[in-house]
């Protein structure tokens, strides 16, 4: 599957995104506005003026509807989630060519809040897995305590884990010694 770089970046995004939410073995990962600031610039999102309470409500409001595409059951309950978001944040596609990148398209409209701006890039990221038959790729570590999102761009679909080394490894220890332990009786 070919995913064009600001693609690539608008999924990571994403995926950090909706992994911020709360669970029950982490807090919050946006718990104020210097928090959202910090997820701004650790994800290069350009444009970000200033930000306030409600630029954090907003941002914690999308990064709901995110959870619900990678939680939708198909592809069609998948395309209608990002057809309302993405229309919500009132996309206004341009080319642009900035800080270094060659040409890519922006979808959030000049001046946008944060939160249209992720709604936007980040929602027509979701969109293009969605045209290309992927949807299914929009996953959710399977590991008994983990649940985060990720997005499985292996070749043949199979990725169970949001990280091998750490979630997956686990688990494969586990079973491991599970074997072990049953084989010596």
């Amino acid at each position: 599957m070919l995913i064009p770089h600001d693609t690539r970046i608008a999924l990571d995004t994403v995926v950090d995104l909706v992994n911020t939410a709360p669970d029950s073995e982490q807090d919050d990962g946006l718990t104020d506005v210097a928090a959202l600031y910090d997820f701004a610039r650790n994800h290069n999102v350009s444009g970000v003026g200033g930000l306030g309470p409600r630029d954090l409500k907003a941002v914690r409001g999308v990064r709901a509807q995110f959870a619900e595409i990678f939680a939708a059951p198909d592809s069609r309950s998948a395309a209608e989630l990002v057809n309302e978001l993405v229309a919500a944040a009132g996309t206004t596609p341009q080319l642009t060519d900035h800080d270094g990148y060659d040409w890519h398209v922006h979808y959030f409209a000049p001046g946008a809040s944060v939160a249209d701006h992720l709604a936007a890039d980040c929602g027509m990221a979701l969109a293009f897995i969605v045209v290309a038959g992927e949807q299914e790729r929009l996953r959710r570590c399977e590991a008994p305590d983990c649940g985060r999102a990720f997005v499985d761009l292996s070749r043949n679909r199979s990725r169970r884990y949001c990280d091998s080394r750490t979630c997956g490894n686990r688990l494969h220890v586990a079973a491991y010694r599970a074997r072990r332990k049953e084989a010596a009786g």
